[in-house]
């Protein structure tokens, strides 16, 4: 029995990859929960296993006393002195108890015991190394459909692809080979829950660094990632050495690196964007492949106003608005986009009204915060609206009209110009 033991902890402790001494004291444990549950809690015991043998010994300890009062923790002098003639009052003392004496029930509650503590301290043990791997790829089978997601068998654990982290129209089916990144590592009464993703954009930035060797080294540096996975995805790129192109350490030799990570995640096509310390630089990279005629930047907003050219607007914003929207996440910023004509046309009537308030001696923004944005809308506004919306008498308003007269053909003409350019 007690080379069969031995043989036990051995072998659990090789394909469980648990560590031996764990065990062993995990045994010992459970060994002297056993006796405590039949004898009582007063029982005062030891348990050791013996690495040479393989035994299980367990030893009760009593003190020693004139008159026994319970027999289970004391042991009168007389009998005492039977075992250790040098023994004297109040010394405690040693007596092996023999395991075989615990019974069926006990030893059955040991061996659970023992069970549930290796599984304890296995998950443990998983917990403990997936937890340190979160922001890493790993590879695993599709084992079967979970009401959450997908079951992934990652060889010494489980791990689940939520519904929302899959990427969209991929489909899977059992024993399909799957790579995604570990995003969590939750404690749950299972055991340890791996959550893996697909569509997390760290996981883009992590195929960029098992590609790029320059990305894994820090010479090339990612700075941001937006994605629409499955569909596109715009990755921001810096270098930290002068002689290395960021675009083209990211794309490979005939786009080999980009290739791979383009094939992993089934067709999403990807920009790689330069990033920059300046956000409209950065903004006319991100934007790419529209060219940007000019950004102006609302530091107050967080907002871009981009101009393109008119034959650009379709780039500039994308397919259902892809490509603003990426780059818009990209940089954190709202971007507003107009034509070359609509820009001009807006320039043009804001240049009229700030003449006209200067003419009619009226604030611009009073005019703006009454709702007149342009002079079209001053000349359409009745007499009444000027009045009530402005607190204007009928000689200002008299001003006001003149002013837009006289004004109009000016601006009008400078539109008209503007166009033509």
């Amino acid at each position: 029995m007690s080379l069969e033991l031995k043989k036990a902890i051995e072998q659990i402790s090789k394909d469980k990859g648990l560590d031996r001494d764990m065990l062993v004291s995990t045994l010992e444990e459970a060994v002297r929960t056993s006796v405590i549950r039949k004898y009582g809690d007063d029982l005062d015991v030891e348990v050791h296993y013996s690495d040479d043998t393989g035994d299980i010994e367990v030893f009760q300890f009593k003190f020693v006393v004139e008159e026994v009062e319970n027999p289970l923790t004391q042991i009168s002098l007389e009998d005492a002195r039977q075992h250790d003639p040098s023994i004297q009052l109040d010394d405690e003392m040693g007596f092996r108890l023999k395991v075989e004496d615990l019974g069926r029930i006990a030893a059955q509650s040991a061996k659970q015991v023992i069970i549930q503590r290796m599984r304890d301290a296995e998950q443990e043990q998983v917990f403990n190394e997936f937890k340190d791997r979160v922001g890493e790829i790993v590879s695993g089978m599709i084992q079967r459909r979970d009401k959450g997601g997908w079951v992934i068998n990652l060889g010494r654990t489980e791990a689940l692809l939520a519904k929302e982290e899959q990427i969209p129209r991929e489909h899977y089916k059992r024993n399909d080979r799957i790579q995604a990144l570990i995003i969590d590592v939750r404690r749950e009464g299972r055991g340890p829950q791996v959550i893996v993703s697909r569509s997390h954009r760290d996981y883009m930035a992590a195929l960029f660094r098992r590609e790029v060797p320059e990305v894994d080294d820090g010479a090339v540096q990612i700075m941001g990632v937006a994605r629409d996975p499955g569909s596109r995805a715009k990755v921001a790129v810096l270098s930290r050495e002068r002689d290395i192109d960021p675009v083209g350490a990211c794309v490979g030799v005939r786009g080999s690196r980009i290739q791979n990570i383009v094939q992993e995640l089934h067709g999403e096509r990807i920009d790689i964007v330069v990033w920059s310390p300046d956000i409209a630089t950065y903004a006319r990279n991100a934007l790419a492949p529209a060219v940007v005629s000019r950004i102006t930047v609302d530091e107050a907003s967080n907002l871009l106003e981009v101009t393109v050219p008119d034959d650009q607007l379709t780039n500039a914003i994308g397919r259902k608005g892809q490509n603003v929207k990426l780059a818009a996440k990209l940089l954190g910023w709202k971007i507003d986009i107009f034509t070359e004509s609509r820009y001009n046309e807006s320039n043009a009537s804001g240049r009229g009204l700030e003449q006209v308030a200067s003419v009619a001696e009226i604030a611009v923004d009073r005019l703006m915060d009454a709702g007149f944005r342009s002079l079209e809308d001053l000349r359409e506004a009745s007499d009444g609206e000027l009045a009530e919306k402005l607190e204007l008498n009928a000689a200002r308003i008299a001003d006001l009209r003149a002013a837009v007269n006289f004004l109009s053909p000016v601006v009008d003409g400078e539109a008209a110009e503007a166009e033509e350019e």
